[in-house]
């Protein structure tokens, strides 16, 4: 393996660490968002509110650099006010401010969208386009966001006044990633009692800075793409993993009480089974190979491609139990190289 990619795998394990000493009990989205920066992909994150969703990601731009940026989703959100805002100063005239996709240049590093369902479709389609070209044009000029990921999370409790993100909007992001209460009785207790726990910002100190260089991410994950290799059996597994999320039952594919026949209506898409094996890629690499296993495939595809794939109505109020069933499945009807 080339020597520069063993430096940064050890760099990134070294953030890892320190994100855990800080996040407790989150080891698998840890994992995982490591994953998606290294595939330089954009991410949705799945949980409840104060999960500390915000509190990771806020640790991970201490240990990549780059600027940080957060939006609140409402329903009187409009497109503009991601680019500028407006105010009367002190002279009483009216200013102009840059919003939260400029205030950072092209330093921005991290772009979180905090209940992106709350706000109305005009603004999903102009983060959309930001997200795939990473350029907006504003005051008569390009802006360029060269080193930007895009997290964003959905509030899956209330309907009212929300807008759901539609299935073409939600394969922009490479993962859907859950965040979830830790079960274990004594991190509970720490995240009770251990008052350093309650001070977020104080906490993020302690993750030590700058361990990787946002600007230099988007060159080292190209030599990492180039690097780790994929066998001719591995590829023609992952195909009938692409094959078997259009059409299950041809596979043998099933899920208890569900008419498989009718269950899907689109599976993952081109972009979609890529993605999927770009971050296969990364976490082969941060297992210390250089070729993929089908154990890289196991280790994203939930992540990768359950957010895609399209239901049929009456089943998509229980989307997320019967894709994660579905794919459970899926992976153990298709034999393994």
């Amino acid at each position: 393996m080339d020597k520069q990619l063993t430096d940064w795998r050890e760099q990134a394990t070294l953030l890892e660490k320190e994100i855990n000493q800080v996040v407790v009990g989150q080891q698998k989205p840890v994992r995982l968002i490591t994953t998606a920066i290294f595939a330089r992909g954009h991410v949705l994150l799945e949980g409840d509110v104060g999960v500390g969703k915000t509190t990771l990601l806020r640790a991970f731009t201490r240990g990549i650099g780059g600027g940080y940026e957060r939006v609140e989703g409402t329903i009187d959100l409009m497109p503009t006010d991601l680019v500028y805002h407006t105010y009367l100063g002190e002279d009483g005239r009216p200013h102009v401010d840059a919003g939260p996709l400029l205030r950072s240049g092209e330093n921005l590093a991290v772009f979180f969208f905090n209940e992106i369902n709350r706000a109305r479709p005009q603004v999903h389609s102009l983060l959309l386009r930001v997200m795939a070209e990473r350029t907006l044009s504003a005051f008569n000029a390009e802006h360029r966001f060269p080193h930007m990921m895009v997290f964003a999370d959905r509030n899956q409790v209330e309907k009212e006044e929300t807008f759901e993100i539609p299935s073409a909007a939600r394969d922009r992001f490479m993962m859907e990633i859950p965040i979830v209460v830790p079960s274990e009785a004594d991190i509970m207790e720490s995240l009770m009692f251990d008052t350093r726990y309650h001070d977020a910002d104080k906490l993020v100190e302690n993750v030590k800075p700058d361990i990787l260089h946002f600007d230099k991410l988007n060159k080292i994950a190209a030599i990492l793409q180039d690097e780790i290799q994929a066998s001719p059996t591995l590829r023609q597994y992952a195909l009938n993993l692409w094959r078997a999320s259009k059409e299950p039952a041809k596979f043998g594919v099933s899920v208890e009480g569900i008419d498989v026949n009718r269950l899907v209506l689109a599976g993952a898409s081109p972009r979609g089974m890529s993605m999927m094996l770009r971050a296969a890629r990364v976490n082969a690499w941060l297992n210390g190979r250089g070729a993929i296993l089908p154990e890289d495939i196991h280790a994203v595809y939930h992540e990768t491609i359950a957010h895609r794939l399209v239901f049929s109505p009456v089943y998509e109020m229980r989307r997320t139990e019967i894709a994660r069933e579905l794919l459970g499945n899926t992976l153990q009807a298709i034999a393994a190289p």
